[in-house]
């Protein structure tokens, strides 16, 4: 995967719509590893005006993410990504078949994400380069029928030779340690990298994960698509055992609920890792302790079972 993507550290930040700009995106390629900037937002020109102070803020490798549910008109969004003079992208949120030929013809590495195996297979058959492997116990958006990444990861990787990353559930060295050994090549970061420094939402935001057990999310839209892992508030609650109606309706006010802090507003979506996250963290030093945590656990597995 590193070699692929051209980054020192096996691991991709989370594409969250309105969070995964600038801001975070450098600190993360800064870091090592791979900032991702997001186009489910939609608002594709203050996400050309991110791109561009991307690669003032870094001349690490970064890519660009296209959320196909949210895409308002496909040939524009890929028109869009290709201008861009990114080399990655991983798509999401719809068919692998929609838009990976157009991006591979265009020299992009693409990764798609996928939250089961049948969608794995039709990424592969789709061509894509690799794939990212995503449990449902992370947040955001996901499939109606949530497979957890204990189950859904070994079983990608057993069936499928290409470079995979695995996502849902991973914060650390220790989750880095145990994807590697379920066959990943490297993992994706999401919820810890919204609880950040460098993450621009608002405080309250940052304090709800710091503050969630890990039982603090709700499963939302089991009856509909797409599915929304969010923290527990009052809101979502009502919302969670609501099977007759769409909880997306129920998705509020963004500006009030990111940046406002206002999270009676809408829905923060945030996946159930939240329980083990204590504290804001520079990016460098989530990367950093990730990295080094891991290679600690390797090597004291290594010593403990190899020789015996």
């Amino acid at each position: 995967m590193t070699e692929l993507l051209g980054v020192e550290i096996p691991i991709v930040q989370a594409p969250m719509g309105w969070i995964a700009r600038s801001q975070l995106a450098s600190a993360v390629s800064n870091a090592g590893a791979m900032g991702i900037i997001e186009t489910s937002s939609g608002e594709l020109d203050a996400i050309r005006d991110e791109i561009a102070k991307m690669k003032d803020l870094t001349d690490k490798p970064f890519g660009v993410n296209i959320a196909q549910a949210f895409v308002a008109d496909p040939t524009a969004i890929v028109d869009f990504v290709i201008g861009q003079g990114v080399t990655f992208v991983t798509t999401s949120a719809g068919s692998p078949t929609r838009f990976t030929a157009q991006l591979k013809d265009a020299g992009l590495t693409v990764f798609h994400v996928v939250p089961t195996l049948r969608a794995a297979e039709k990424a592969v058959t789709a061509g894509v380069d690799g794939l990212i492997v995503e449990g449902g116990e992370g947040g955001g958006f996901k499939n109606p029928r949530p497979v957890s990444t204990m189950v859904l990861l070994p079983a990608v990787t057993k069936a499928f030779d290409l470079p995979v990353i695995a996502a849902g559930g991973f914060l650390d060295g220790q989750t880095l340690a145990a994807a590697l050994a379920l066959g990943a090549e490297g993992v994706q970061l999401g919820t810890v990298m919204v609880s950040s420094l460098e993450s621009p939402v608002h405080d309250n935001w940052k304090r709800a994960i710091i503050a969630a057990a890990e039982t603090d999310t709700v499963f939302l839209n089991q009856h509909a698509s797409p599915a929304l892992r969010a923290l527990r508030t009052p809101r979502t609650e009502d919302l969670e055992f609501d099977h007759e109606h769409n909880a997306m309706a129920e998705f509020g006010s963004v500006r009030d609920v990111y940046f406002g802090g206002d999270l009676s507003a809408g829905i923060a979506l945030g996946g159930q890792v939240a329980g083990r996250i204590d504290e804001s963290r520079p990016v460098a030093d989530i990367i950093r302790s990730c990295v080094e945590e891991c290679e600690t656990i390797l090597r004291v597995l290594g010593d403990h079972y190899v020789d015996r």
